[in-house]
């Protein structure tokens, strides 16, 4: 696991720094679990743009993930940890004793041959084995998080993402989040062992403009740099700040602004995340 440099031969290379990729096994991934994932452009199913500085970028082919590790009791082998253009973990290929193969998020120190199972019950408290938080002891870091009971992961997937569990009270279990967030969830709620892969994921330096063009991020230009019909920052005579809170070019208050709204689970966050 490490960060390369380059040798400043362009401008674009001086600043850039790269994965060395020293973790992975293969650069085939296991064509039965790949998926076509069309370009959507930022745009919505009304073809409107959804999500702006969206388009181009490289194709890329969609890995299916294993999240909800409802394999139950079946022993599985790692076969390979490979690189996902999809998101900031590495993957792994694993082979259970029944034949299926399935790709899972990689956990932290992950090795070629380790045997891993997912449990309703009590199983060792190893990287990559998955079982309800009732059974994981206190303390331990864990990844793909259900906040449902059998609808799968949603939480902690990101490179080098973890949460610990700090207590057990009655039918929930409270959980520091990545965001330092500590939330209340099921202890029928499945998690697995181990901090996601990827730790130098956040060292990585872009270095120029066209790889974040490889990556499909199109230019971002600044509110205050337009004119006053195209975003509420817009105009005004000489370098003007804006004159109002950030917002977005619908007039959304942005930029730590609170925009949660549901109600029905407030009850489960013990206490907010801090700034």
């Amino acid at each position: 696991m490490g960060i390369k440099t380059y040798r400043p031969r362009t401008p674009g290379l001086r600043h850039r720094t790269g994965l060395s990729y020293e973790e992975l096994t293969t650069r085939s991934p296991y064509k039965p679990l790949l998926e076509r994932l069309p370009a959507s452009g930022g745009r919505d199913s009304r073809g409107r743009i959804s999500m702006r500085h969206r388009g181009g970028g490289h194709k890329r082919m969609y890995r299916a993930l294993d999240f909800k590790r409802d394999k139950i009791g079946i022993p599985g082998w790692v076969e390979t940890i490979e690189y996902d253009p999809n998101r900031s973990a590495y993957i792994s290929l694993v082979r259970y004793r029944d034949g299926e193969r399935r790709y899972i998020l990689a956990p932290l120190s992950i090795q070629v041959g380790q045997a891993i199972i997912s449990s309703d019950s009590q199983v060792d408290i190893l990287p990559g084995n998955a079982m309800p938080l009732r059974f994981i002891p206190l303390g331990t870091i864990i990844h793909n998080i259900e906040l449902r009971k059998n609808k799968g992961g949603q939480v902690a997937k990101a490179a080098g993402s973890g949460a610990q569990i700090l207590a057990k009270e009655g039918d929930y279990a409270q959980v520091r989040l990545p965001s330092s967030e500590i939330r209340k969830i099921h202890l029928d709620c499945r998690a697995t062992v181990g901090q996601v892969s990827n730790l130098d994921h956040q060292n990585i330096k872009i270095g120029k403009a066209g790889r974040s063009r490889w990556l499909g991020r199109r230019p971002h230009v600044r509110g205050t740099a337009m004119n006053p019909i195209d975003h509420p920052h817009g105009g005004g005579e000489g370098r003007a700040k804006g004159g109002r809170h950030p917002v977005s070019p619908e007039g959304i208050p942005t930029k730590g602004h609170k925009t949660r709204k549901n109600k029905r689970t407030q009850v489960f966050i013990v206490r907010r995340r801090s700034r």
